[in-house]
């Protein structure tokens, strides 16, 4: 269970310190490792989020916390980012529902969710390898994921993954393959892209075929 206190004192130099509980109480020890984000300065009078554990001698003190002013900037960054998951899941539930009005193809909602998940899978690889300092994806290679149909999952990854979702000129240009890539999608309804797909579709499923029945 979670609770609510503040700190009273804190040793800068080995990390820890004590927590009062608003409601009452004695006073639990706290080390730096208990909290997520730990490039804080000043720590005493903050108020915090935490929950109990023990130590190795079986003495309480704090398992995980969280100070007030990171789960207000946390709601804050989750509002900001409400609207592009709800873009990338109507634009989904677009691609869904075509089908089953039997406006478009199955294939097309299939290939949509592996590009979403392909796309956001190289998002998680590159923010590790960023971490890290390894060797990055380039940003190319991501907006030619999100042209061909990934951007969903891209839209996902960046707010999740808190990752390509600051640098403008990045943005600029992913926002750019993400109207690319709707246009293409509105082709698809017309008689021409209708009938490039169909033709597309067809050429793929004889050349599966061909490939099995060569095996």
């Amino acid at each position: 269970m979670s609770t609510i206190g503040k700190i009273t004192s804190w040793n800068y130099k080995k990390g820890f310190g004590f927590i009062t509980p608003l409601g009452g109480g004695e006073r639990v020890f706290v080390h730096i490792t208990a909290f997520d984000n730990r490039t804080h300065r000043h720590m005493v009078n903050q108020m915090v989020t935490y929950t109990l554990s023990t130590d190795k001698q079986d003495r309480s003190c704090v398992g995980q916390a969280v100070l007030a002013e990171d789960q207000l900037r946390q709601k804050i960054k989750l509002k900001r980012g409400l609207p592009s998951l709800l873009a990338a899941a109507f634009f989904l539930g677009i691609v869904g529902a075509s089908v089953l009005a039997a406006k478009l193809p199955p294939l097309i909602f299939v290939f949509y969710i592996a590009a979403s998940f392909l796309t956001f899978i190289i998002y998680a690889i590159d923010k590790s390898a960023a971490r890290k300092g390894a060797w990055r994806t380039q940003e190319s290679t991501l907006h030619v994921l999100s042209l061909a149909g990934g951007w969903p999952g891209a839209l996902v990854a960046q707010q999740k993954l808190r990752h390509k979702s600051r640098k403008q000129s990045f943005r600029s240009v992913f926002w750019i393959t993400v109207l690319l890539n709707c246009g293409g999608f509105v082709w698809l309804f017309t008689a021409s892209g209708s009938a490039t797909l169909q033709s597309l579709i067809t050429s793929v499923m004889q050349g599966v075929t061909g490939l099995l029945g060569y095996g």
